[in-house]
């Protein structure tokens, strides 16, 4: 019996060994020697040593003088990586495309035909037919708009008062996103606001729902957009930090008719009922990458195409204002740069060329200050 015991005792003893310090310990030799950097997370780091990024996960960068990465379902964040799941026949999967798509799209060969010169932007022509306001034979293209995706307009009556409720609270507690919303639409837009609420459309939502104080936000996407679209044709409401008599930052309901500051609301949400308008214009193609998430919303890469257009019609211009430098000189640098750091999955054996965007933009920026010095 005690020497079963004590075959069993060494038995445990050198499991213990092998699984729980040697085995783990040849790993830990193994990765910080031959797969050092991997094992670290694949950090990339600038010329003082300061980690900037790991090049396994996007980050977004702000600025035209930027390549930038994949869209992302997850706004990168690296610990809720994933997908929109959206199907093909969901629309809101096309009005994303379309809103990625509205402020970069280009005139193709072949618009010459019709007065368009290729490779200019389709942008403010959106915007000019969005200001006449008229679609389908009709007047009121918001209220259209509201009408035909109705999912999408409560969606921006939500985010719309997820922006506003931090104004709106109430001591340290804060308020409903739609109460918020209500409130900044009674503050901003009194006459529509009260209309609506002498309206029978009000007055019927309230007989059926006595035990209610706030509506739903499907309740008032309708009645807002369609007063909004009758008393403002041609603007798209917008909410905005506007600067108060007392020089303070406060968040409104403000109209716009076309790209101002950093948004480009309208040849965003509009770029697919333009297109619907005008079917035949031909556009150029622009890389499905620049549009699409991946599916985990943190791919580090980009196509070599992808990043080749950006390159084209934004890179090369945003660093030779920067720099004062001739925007040709710029693109055969970029170029060259480019070339250098392409890979592709298996050396090329399968898939397409592909760019990892924060070395890219890593060692453009080290690229960029030595010919700054010239």
């Amino acid at each position: 019996m005690q020497s079963h015991l004590r075959a069993n005792l060494w038995l445990l003893v050198f499991t213990m060994v092998i699984c729980s310090i040697l085995y783990p310990a040849i790993l830990l030799g193994i990765g910080q020697t031959v797969l050092s950097d991997q094992s670290q997370g694949s950090l990339v780091t600038d010329a003082q040593g300061q980690v900037r990024g790991s090049r396994l996960i996007a980050q977004p960068f702000t600025g035209d003088e930027y390549f930038q990465p994949r869209p992302s379902a997850v706004s990168y964040q690296a610990n809720a990586s994933g997908a929109s799941n959206w199907g093909a026949s969901n629309y809101k999967l096309r009005d994303r495309v379309a809103r990625q798509l509205g402020p970069i799209v280009r005139y193709g060969t072949g618009a010459e035909k019709r007065g368009k010169t290729p490779g200019q932007l389709v942008g403010p022509d959106i915007e000019a037919w969005f200001q006449k306001d008229h679609v389908n034979d009709k007047p009121g293209i918001v209220a259209q708009w509201a009408d035909l995706h109705a999912g999408l307009a409560e969606d921006w009556i939500k985010d719309a008062g997820g922006k506003l409720k931090d104004q709106w609270k109430e001591g340290d507690k804060e308020r409903d996103p739609i109460d918020s919303f209500l409130a900044q639409w009674q503050e901003d837009y009194p006459d529509l606001y009260n209309a609506w609420q002498k309206s029978d459309g009000y007055a019927d939502w309230k007989k059926k729902n006595s035990d209610q104080t706030t509506p739903a936000a499907g309740d008032l996407a309708t009645p807002f957009f369609e007063s909004f679209s009758k008393a403002y044709p041609g603007f798209w409401p917008y909410v905005d930090d506007v600067e108060t008599k007392d020089k303070q930052k406060r968040k409104k309901i403000t109209r716009v008719q076309k790209a101002e500051g950093s948004q480009n609301e309208v040849c965003s949400v509009f770029f697919d009922m333009w297109r619907n308008e005008h079917p035949d214009v031909p556009l150029k193609e622009v890389p499905a990458d620049m549009v699409m998430a991946s599916g985990s919303g943190l791919d580090p890469h980009i196509t070599l195409a992808n990043a080749m257009y950006q390159l084209k019609y934004r890179v090369a211009a945003a660093q030779a204002e920067k720099l004062k430098k001739p925007e040709a000189k710029i693109q055969e640098v970029l170029e060259a740069l480019l070339q250098e750091h392409k890979e592709a999955p298996l050396r090329g054996l399968v898939g397409v060329e592909l760019v990892n965007v924060l070395e890219v933009n890593r060692a453009m920026a080290q690229r960029m200050e030595k010919l700054a010095k010239e």
